[in-house]
């Protein structure tokens, strides 16, 4: 089994490189983050192979689940955070269940500025995310999470580690809430095949970063024990970025043996 995950800033604005992409990797499930916008094209995906759940928002955020239309034993469980406030609107979260396994999607908050109240909500929600994962831990549950964490994990993650050492996206106390997954026994996916450095999933638009590969990985995967014994692969595909007005995220993919 594939599963990809993708911000692709805008469904809109990059539908026709998503169905590109999964008509080259065939994925079997592929997560969406960033939307942008309550018009999601589910018939235009489905024309190409792929069903859909989706969590969408007004003008920003959003999060989807696309997968193959062959795919039966799929359910959608949660389209927001379980213990999360239920009236924040923000749409950031996804599971579903394929056979026993489930499957979730985050698009985290990004929480810049740090001195307002923006980087409050980022480490809120990511609580709220840790006591959910060691609640599917606790039952043993089976699961990957896979999505734009928003995290920087280590040094070597970035291409300038002093740039980013106040940002929200590199601050202790967001680092430690992404470690603290680690410890309830998940495993980061890509740095079990992977241990270099200059490994990137986000080139900025501006100053060039692209060409420069001035980049951070913050879209990662992290899975459960039994799901990481299963692992065959993790992979960062940086062919996307260089398409034309390409999104400034490249998809991340684990293969499974299930």
């Amino acid at each position: 089994m594939k599963i990809s995950s993708w911000n692709v800033n805008s469904i809109k604005q990059r539908l026709d490189h998503v169905i590109k992409w999964l008509g080259e990797q065939k994925s079997d499930l592929l997560l969406l983050q960033e939307l942008k916008g309550m018009e999601f094209p589910a018939d235009a995906l489905e024309e190409a192979g792929y069903k859909s759940f989706a969590v969408p928002q007004k003008g920003r955020n959003g999060v989807a689940c696309l997968y193959k239309s062959d795919i039966t034993d799929i359910a959608l469980l949660h389209d927001h955070l379980p213990g999360h406030d239920p009236d924040d609107e923000q749409a950031r979260y996804i599971e579903v269940k394929i056979g026993d396994v489930h499957v979730i999607g985050i698009y985290a908050p990004n929480g810049n500025p740090v001195d307002t109240e923006k980087f409050d909500y980022k480490l809120s929600w990511m609580g709220t995310l840790y006591d959910h994962l060691k609640d599917l831990r606790e039952k043993r549950i089976d699961f990957v999470i896979g999505g734009d964490f928003n995290i920087i994990p280590e040094d070597k993650d970035c291409h300038d580690p002093a740039a980013w050492r106040g940002d929200a996206l590199f601050r202790p106390e967001s680092v430690s809430l992404y470690r603290s997954y680690i410890y309830l026994g998940l495993n980061d996916a890509y740095r079990i095949f992977d241990k270099s450095a200059e490994q990137y999933t986000f080139w900025d638009y501006q100053a060039g970063a692209w060409p420069r590969n001035n980049g951070i990985r913050i879209d990662h995967f992290l899975t459960s024990p039994r799901m990481t014994d299963a692992l065959l692969s993790c992979t960062i595909d940086k062919e996307p970025r260089g398409w034309d007005k390409p999104s400034d995220h490249v998809p991340v993919t684990i293969e499974l043996d299930l």
